[in-house]
């Protein structure tokens, strides 16, 4: 039934149906309200919404904007999940059609490949901004690394696992090869979230900061002492 389903063009054509208008409500909010956001974080959203559709753009319109009426551990932890997120899905998806694309690996490569890529690239998204911002460069690998690995793990182990079920040995002329990628990273998006939390809640991850608290002409004495740093570096993802 499953397979019925990913394997018919349709659904390919609603979800882009879907993740079109969702990425354009993106930017415009992002240029008329939130335009005060850091770069990064525009394109942590902008990557969600691509890669979850609606999912991802109901997650940054609950989480990540000035408009949002109070903050909290569960939507910090979204905001964590979504920077975690939108590294990862790009190692995936390169991972995923080098391997199959150009290696003709089997699932057991493929799944490997995927993973490396995933893992490198969310690593260094973090890592670069810390770097960035002068924490020097062995206590940057050291915290991204106790922050990110368990989020990361967590996220591809689904995210691979889903797709190989789906799509199988698939290739990238098949509908289903698209349309598993697609349903697999947002399971490993929900997968990577109550591990974000508890990161957040035993202060492993500081997580990105309260988008009110970024500078958008508000009075700056209500910066939470953490503002400038996590603005500047997100530390710890």
């Amino acid at each position: 039934m499953l397979t019925d389903i990913f394997s018919s063009p349709w659904f390919l054509a609603a979800w882009l149906a879907l993740m079109v208008p969702s990425e354009i409500v993106l930017i415009r909010d992002l240029r008329r309200n939130n335009a005060h956001l850091m770069s990064l974080m525009k394109l942590v959203w902008g990557l969600t919404v691509l890669y979850s559709g609606p999912i991802g753009l109901a997650v940054y319109w609950t989480c990540g904007r000035k408009e949002i009426a109070t903050d909290s551990l569960w939507r910090r932890g979204f905001r964590s999940v979504a920077h975690c997120y939108s590294g990862c899905g790009l190692g995936e998806i390169t991972g995923v059609m080098l391997a199959v694309g150009l290696l003709r690996f089997g699932n057991l490569g493929t799944a490997l490949t995927t993973f490396v890529f995933a893992y490198v690239i969310g690593f260094l998204l973090t890592l670069g901004p810390l770097v960035q911002d002068g924490v020097p460069l062995h206590k940057a690998l050291k915290d991204t690394f106790m922050a990110e690995t368990p989020s990361i793990a967590v996220m591809e182990i689904v995210a691979i696992g889903v797709d190989l079920s789906l799509a199988g040995n698939a290739g990238m002329g098949e509908v289903i090869f698209w349309s598993s990628m697609i349903v697999s990273l947002s399971c490993g998006l929900f997968a990577a979230y109550p591990v974000n939390l508890l990161l957040l809640k035993f202060g492993v991850k500081e997580g990105m900061m309260d988008p009110r608290m970024t500078d958008h002409g508000e009075d700056p004495s209500t910066e939470s002492p953490h503002a400038h740093r996590q603005g500047s570096a997100m530390k710890h993802g």
